[in-house]
């Protein structure tokens, strides 16, 4: 049976009170968390005040869906803590009445992590948006978990620092952590792992953990676990963030945007592979395919050539800068690149990174009605020319419309297939491409997800991705940390103790 099927099967057997797991290797019956009741309420209302309660369906149903295909699948209460004290005092409740827990950002993310599939409460952290510590001799700083990325930017741009990691939604800093975000600028900056130094973290019992210590804030550390990267990608299935330390970066005398196109999609890759090994130390270099680029022109008004391009971003002093854009002009130019056209204009800077951020919503605006699923695997970087290339020709073969952009400069791109909802060919078509990608990266020794997180829809590529050993660790990891499985459950990790 393909796995989406299965996944839907999954989700048809939540509305009960019971299911059984469809897979055969946990054999196990798993029953669902006790209902929240009127008494329960009463008891979050007095704890963290009414005003921070609300039970009404809009809005638990918005807060039990994200951007992706999945649905929604509301919490039955939503709590908007305004402390880490407040948020100890949920999950002591919580705990006591073994009810989930399922907390939320911004809800930008796509592998329904928000969604309360076993009901319970959503903890809602939108109110806790303070920026606690801008230490600027250290380039570093401390936010509650709700602070979003653009509110972090607007708030450094005085101080001649900034906080690199882009995914182009304003997704929380405390929803970057738990997906392990990373976006355009990871090529030079690396990912939301290499960019905390600390995270307060809530535990399932209300205790609270400091992953690398209690107001530790330096750049290594050689002190036992490494608690922090264990918390970082955990999608909210081991505990709440409520408090991030993140290392910040030094704000670039000079930043160059370029664009080139090229002939084709393989042309395009194959440049980009030999920039890499030639070490020049870009800052982005993203592609969009001839689809991407129709659509993005047609949606953000831009006058490129309608062929497989590059996005490009170089930061540096000015000479630096210089030498780098005609270093990697050169090395394009080998392979057919053309139309390269650079600009040290930050409007004319924004423009560009604003088409390529708005790709996703430009392509739903083609067929109204219609929903994407998205791919999200990356390879290492020899293997980035074959993936693609087999990804274009079976998208081709589809006949659905499946736009290809991605990070290439760290070997991650995304596929963004488009369906009709109504339409049962397409959709088992849309799925069983995801599939053939994702099975295909890890053929290539690539990931399934290279920042989107695993949640609902890519738990059975986590098997095959990690190994049997793996996933008894991670397993073993969960049940210490969560005995009741009430933290998230349902996501990540299939199996339910």
């Amino acid at each position: 049976m393909l796995r989406w099927r299965s996944c839907v099967l999954y989700f048809k057997s939540l509305k009960g009170y019971a299911f059984y797991s469809t897979n055969k290797l946990n054999g196990i019956k798993n029953t669902r968390h006790r209902n929240v009741t009127d008494a329960f309420v009463k008891k979050l209302c007095s704890v963290i005040g009414q005003e921070n309660v609300n039970t009404s369906l809009a809005v638990r149903e918005q807060c039990g869906a994200d951007e992706g295909y999945h649905g929604t699948s509301p919490a039955d209460v939503v709590v908007f803590p305004q402390s880490r004290d407040q948020i100890c005092e949920i999950a002591k409740l919580c705990s006591s009445f073994s009810i989930p827990m399922v907390p939320r950002g911004t809800g930008t993310g796509l592998e329904f992590g928000v969604g309360a599939i076993f009901g319970g409460v959503c903890i809602d952290l939108r109110h806790m948006s303070s920026i606690l510590e801008v230490n600027e001799e250290d380039f570093d700083c401390i936010v509650e978990s709700g602070v979003t990325r653009k509110s972090l930017g607007s708030h450094l741009r005085s101080t001649g620092l900034m906080f690199p990691i882009d995914p182009g939604a304003d997704a929380s800093i405390g929803g970057m952590v738990s997906t392990s975000a990373s976006g355009t600028n990871a090529v030079r900056y690396g990912t939301m792992k290499e960019n905390v130094l600390n995270l307060e973290v809530v535990l399932a019992d209300g205790n609270v953990l400091h992953t690398a210590g209690p107001t530790r804030r330096t750049r290594k550390s050689a002190a036992g676990y490494n608690l922090t990267e264990l918390f970082v990608g955990s999608e909210g299935t081991l505990g709440i963030i409520s408090k991030v330390t993140l290392r910040l970066h030094a704000v670039p005398q000079m930043m160059v945007s370029a664009i080139c196109s090229f002939p084709t999609i393989q042309n395009a890759v194959q440049s980009v592979v030999n920039i890499l090994q030639s070490s020049i130390p870009m800052a982005r270099i993203e592609l969009l395919d001839e689809v991407s680029m129709a659509i993005s022109c047609s949606y953000s008004n831009l006058d490129y050539p309608l062929t497989p391009s590059l996005f490009l971003e170089f930061h540096g002093s000015e000479e630096s800068v210089k030498n780098q854009a005609e270093e990697v002009e050169e090395i394009m130019k080998i392979y057919q690149g053309s139309n390269f056209m650079w600009s040290t204009s930050i409007e004319e800077r924004n423009k560009l990174w604003k088409a390529r951020h708005e790709i996703f919503y430009a392509i739903l605006a083609q067929k109204p009605g219609y929903k994407v699923v998205t791919t999200d695997v990356c390879v290492p970087i020899s293997q980035l020319t074959k993936m693609i290339v087999k990804t274009k020709e079976d998208i081709m073969n589809s006949g659905l419309l499946g736009p290809i952009v991605g990070h290439v400069g760290d070997g991650n791109f995304h596929t963004l297939l488009l369906y009709d909802p109504e339409n049962e060919k397409e959709i088992e078509m849309a799925h069983t491409l995801e599939n053939r990608i994702s099975r295909r990266a890890l053929l290539l020794h690539g990931t399934c997800t290279g920042e989107h997180g695993i949640g609902v829809g890519k738990m059975s590529f986590l098997e095959d991705e990690m190994g049997q050993v793996g996933m008894q660790v991670m397993r073993s990891v969960k049940q210490a940390l969560d005995p009741q499985n009430l933290m998230n459950p349902g996501k990540v990790l299939k199996l339910l103790f």
